[in-house]
């Protein structure tokens, strides 16, 4: 029976998919074979030699030492697009309340109630003060467009708005899907020099930490709207606070407010609320369960981010799944091993991502432990699993 661990509460629909007779779900555990995580940091969990997986619930892994998982054969896995629509509509209405005051307007006419029984007269006296622009003709500039990103695209360009994106790491193939409605830029100074409104949509990694920068900044029209949807340190908050400070940021929007932040109306805040509803919840752990599931009683891997993806249909025997340094020659020592054994592979399947790679190996009849460990015992091998 597999043990799966969860830090946070895990949406019922996604324990479903986990089948009783297979598998026992606890909140505490020395020795789990999968864990379930929401946002609690692991980064100071011992990484047990039963753990073959962690997946978080939702996109970001930051929380999660993904370079020591790696190093032990521990698979990463995300659940990119679940929450992206909960993110989506989020963006923008932050972005429409942003640039219309709504909060502000409404922060003030709550203050009339204990003035005249109709407080009509004053409202048309005051609310001059928080006219603002609307957003059909406007440029959006995007900034990372992916699962959200795209989508926030589409919507944007849906409501009328020119919608300029960058984003190096799309492939061909996604390029060509969005470029009906997204024009793509090379340098990221085009963006900012052409957006009205800029919403960041990037992961927080080491290069991207402080991404939208005081240059960055600098680099933007005067009177900018800013909004970030993904994480708080990709963008430099007190560059942000400076900018809003000088009028060169006109409205601000985070899911990621600093104390200072806090202090100015011009700044829309809100708890984290991004990927906060029901339906992601759920989306987001029915993906989880099914891919751990998958992963442990078959070996196939989807949305990793620290191994390739490498998922297909079983044959009727046994599988071995290799985790190894991506290095010259590798699977011929590989095939080598199952040929010194007498077996005839009936299925392989091979792929690298960056320095590691991952092997499949199939087979029609029972494959004996031996087997697993010698090609565990193969230089540059990180981790054999033998699955029945």
């Amino acid at each position: 029976m597999y043990i799966v661990q969860t830090y946070n509460k895990v949406a019922d629909e996604g324990l479903k998919d986990f089948d009783k007779e297979k598998y026992s779900i606890v909140e505490e555990t020395n020795r789990p074979d999968a864990i379930l995580v929401h946002s609690t940091p692991l980064h100071n969990i011992p990484l047990g030699s039963e753990l073959k997986a962690i997946c978080r619930i939702g996109a970001g892994t930051n929380t999660i030492p993904v370079d020591k998982c790696t190093e032990k054969g521990i698979v990463v896995f995300n659940t990119p697009g679940g929450n992206a629509n909960a993110v989506k509509e989020l963006t923008l209405a932050a972005m429409i309340l942003c640039m219309r005051n709504v909060l502000s307007a409404n922060e003030w006419v709550r203050t009339l109630k204990d003035g005249e029984s109709d407080p009509g007269r004053a409202v048309e006296a005051g609310k001059e003060v928080y006219r603002g622009p609307e957003i059909m003709g406007k440029t959006i500039g995007i900034i990372g467009v992916g699962a959200i990103g795209s989508r926030v695209a589409r919507a944007c360009h849906d409501l009328g708005m020119r919608v300029v994106g960058y984003d190096p790491y799309l492939g061909h193939g996604q390029l060509n899907e969005l470029k009906h409605y997204v024009h793509f830029v090379q340098d990221i100074n085009e963006l900012y020099h052409a957006a009205d409104i800029v919403s960041v949509h990037i992961p927080l990694t080491d290069a991207n930490r402080g991404f939208v920068s005081r240059q960055a900044i600098d680099a933007m029209k005067d009177g900018v709207y800013l909004i970030n949807y993904a994480r708080g340190p990709v963008i430099d908050n007190d560059a942000v606070c400076d900018a809003i400070d000088s009028g060169k940021i006109r409205g601000f929007a985070t899911d990621f407010p600093t104390a200072r932040e806090l202090g100015y109306p011009q700044a829309l805040c809100t708890p984290h609320l991004g990927a906060g509803t029901p339906e992601a919840d759920e989306n987001c752990s029915v993906m989880a369960a099914r891919q751990v599931c998958d992963y442990l009683e078959n070996g196939n891997i989807t949305h990793s981010v620290n191994f390739p993806d490498v998922a297909f249909a079983r044959a009727e025997g046994d599988r071995l799944a290799i985790m190894h340094y991506n290095r010259v020659g590798m699977l011929g020592r590989i095939t080598e091993v199952v040929a010194a054994a007498g077996l005839n592979i009936e299925n392989l399947v091979n792929k690298a991502r960056g320095d590691m790679a991952y092997t499949l190996l199939d087979f029609n009849d029972a494959i004996s432990q031996r087997v697993a460990d010698d090609l565990a015992a193969l230089d540059h091998v990180i981790r054999v699993r033998l699955i029945h």
